[in-house]
Parts: structure tokens; C-alpha cells; sequence
């Protein structure tokens, strides 16, 4: 029987990337740091499936989010009202522990004379959270770059997650959600707008 994926399979396998020597004993190193043995039968891979989800959890930093937002539409039949993609399911990682922070987004925008496919909003954020991030940050980071590649009247990004250096360490207390906002254009500018666009994120 072939191996070709066109068998049934659903996935079809990726090529395992190679990890250098260094980075490996790196892995290695935090093993016996917390207390184990990295040549035991059920660590001797570890350090090479670490090395590799390391690389999957920060691929943001290959890649350009702008790029995302590069292709726009102006035929929308005179549609000038809330666009709003809700509850974004994200995960990040925070600078300070390399903890993982899980999460979702909500980025609603007023139009000016163009709008973009919703999933590339989607795009725009997690290109910016497969990065070390701090929460704020990527709240700005995201509004910054919809608001100077899109020129929309009004953009408002509202995040919320939880963060495991805080839950699963440290003071150690679980179903905490951090919340961070921005708001830019007419959300910012005008209590009305400002107040419905958060109504309709279920704020």
C-alpha cells in the first residue's frame, strides 16, 4: 500500500525540522535544572519536540502581519457601520516565565473606504501573539497595525486571557482573566460609539 496521503489520511505528515546539537543540550540543561535526567528512556526525545514546539509557538516572528492586511475591498454596497469579529481563540507566551497565555480577542472597526476579508484580522493577532509577548503590548500591537493599514474611522481591540505564570505558578491562583483595550477613531473619541461597540462585544 502507498504512503502517499491521498490514502484516506486526513493530515498529512510534516517533515520534522532539524534541531542543532546546542539547542538540544539547552533543553537538556532546564531537565536536570528541575531535578530529572534528560537520558532517561522518556526524556531522551524531549529535547528536540521542545526545541520544535518552540519553534511552532513563535513563528510570528517570521512572518510580517501587515502583509495580511495588504489586500482590501471597496465594493461593500454602501455598508459604513460596526465590523466586528468576536472572540478570537489566541495563545502567547509571556516574556517573563515563557508561560503559555490563553485567550481571546475581540477587533470591531468603522470603515473608511475599504474593509478586508475577517480572517485576516484573525491573522493580524496571531501573527503578533506566536511571539514573547506581554498582554498590553499585543493589544496595541494589533490595533497599531489595523489602524495604519486600514485607515478606519473607529478601531477597537479588546483581549482577554489568562496567564499560566500567574495561574500555575507564583501566587498561584487559577480563573484569573487579565483584560486590555484599545481604542482608537470614533470608539475613543465619541462615549456613544465607544459604548456600542463594547455592547455588541457583550461588554
Amino acid at each position: 500500500m502507498s504512503d502517499s496521503p491521498t490514502n484516506g489520511d486526513l493530515v498529512t505528515p510534516t517533515k520534522k525540522i532539524a534541531v542543532p546539537d546546542d539547542v538540544q543540550e539547552a533543553v537538556k540543561t532546564i531537565i536536570r535544572w528541575a531535578g530529572d535526567d534528560p537520558e532517561r528512556e522518556g526524556l531522551l526525545d524531549t529535547p528536540a519536540r521542545v526545541a520544535r514546539a518552540w519553534k511552532e509557538y513563535a513563528k510570528g516572528y517570521g512572518e510580517d502581519p501587515s502583509t495580511h492586511l495588504s489586500r482590501t475591498f471597496e465594493e461593500v454596497g454602501g455598508y459604513d457601520e460596526i465590523v466586528l469579529l468576536k472572540d478570537i481563540p489566541f495563545q502567547s507566551h509571556c516574556e517573563h516565565h515563557m508561560a503559555p497565555i490563553i485567550g481571546k480577542a475581540s477587533i470591531a472597526y468603522l470603515p473608511g473606504d475599504k474593509v478586508v476579508g475577517i480572517s485576516k484580522l484573525a491573522r493580524v493577532l496571531h501573527g503578533y501573539a506566536r511571539r514573547l509577548q506581554v498582554q498590553e503590548r499585543l493589544t496595541a500591537q494589533v490595533a497599531d497595525c489595523i489602524w495604519e493599514h486600514l485607515s478606519p474611522r473607529g478601531l477597537a481591540v479588546v483581549i482577554e486571557a489568562s496567564h499560566a505564570c500567574m495561574t500555575a505558578r507564583g501566587v498561584n491562583t487559577p480563573g484569573v482573566m487579565m483584560t486590555t483595550s484599545r481604542m482608537m477613531g470614533t470608539f475613543r473619541e465619541d462615549e456613544r460609539s465607544r459604548k456600542e461597540v463594547l455592547a455588541l462585544m457583550g461588554y
